[in-house]
């Protein structure tokens, strides 16, 4: 279950790769745009302020951040992104954060940038964090039998769970786009105690919360924290650095001559 508080509770860090990817999209004009992941809406508020005669459409697989969402007032509604077909007159689709929780979404953008119309834009910015201790460390701490047992599998044990910027940009390129891909490590600076232990909570650990008890949950944190501290060791001034490194693909489609701003 996802926690919008928690969520939220590094919402300056975690939105800084959004308005990066956001920078990078040249459309002005467009007539509708799709926000595929749109979590607790206060980020979507941004791509109504950007294009405010855009018909806005937001999506989210989570009942609890869509409610949030609403209460924003964005007209947000629950959906399965790898089911999501966009709507006519769609220019811009828009992803912060939530294409590495389906497998194959590299495909799903190339079926995507097959069903909009040429100048049509995907932005999409998904972690690329997945071999970095603090993963390393889940992913361990998973693995042990005790834990094992009661976990089985869940969806960040792989590191390759999303692509390099170079596999994103071959498949958009070869699906006929113009393609706009990087990556950036951004050093987060946090405070307070066990830090990155609660930045993991609002996100990578979701799928392991949701399949303990209560009692559990406090068990598997407490075994993670000494891990983590090893990781990511407090500096005397209490403050601790979390690097992490995020991939960003901007593509438009057909020819890069027409754009969405000619319409």
């Amino acid at each position: 279950m996802w926690n919008p508080q928690t969520y939220l509770a590094f919402a300056d860090q975690r939105g800084r790769p959004f308005f990066d990817l956001l920078a990078r999209i040249g459309a002005e004009s467009p007539r509708r745009v799709a926000d595929l992941g749109c979590g607790p809406g206060n980020l979507t508020e941004q791509l109504a302020q950007r294009w405010p005669d855009a018909a806005l459409e937001a999506v989210d697989s989570s009942p609890e951040m869509v409610a949030a969402a609403r209460e924003r007032g964005i007209a947000a509604e629950l959906g399965d992104i790898s089911a999501w077909t966009p709507r006519p007159g769609t220019d811009v689709v828009f992803s912060n954060a939530a294409l590495q929780w389906i497998p194959g979404h590299a495909d799903l953008m190339v079926r995507w940038a097959g069903l909009l119309e040429p100048g049509a834009w995907i932005a999409v910015q998904v972690p690329g964090n997945f071999d970095a201790p603090s993963h390393a460390a889940i992913r361990w701490l998973a693995e042990q039998e005790h834990w094992s047992n009661i976990l089985g599998d869940f969806a960040f044990r792989s590191p390759d769970v999303v692509a390099t910027p170079m596999g994103y940009a071959e498949l958009l390129t070869g699906a006929g786009c113009s393609v706009d891909a990087w990556e950036t490590t951004y050093l987060h600076e946090l405070s307070g105690d066990n830090a990155v232990l609660t930045w993991i909570t609002g996100t990578a650990l979701t799928p392991v919360r949701d399949q303990l008890t209560d009692a559990q949950w406090q068990q598997f944190r407490a075994e993670l924290i000494p891990l983590l501290d090893e990781a990511y060791p407090t500096r005397p001034d209490g403050r601790t650095y979390f690097p992490f490194r995020r991939i960003f693909v901007v593509a438009q489609v057909g020819s890069p001559s027409r754009s969405a701003s000619t319409r």
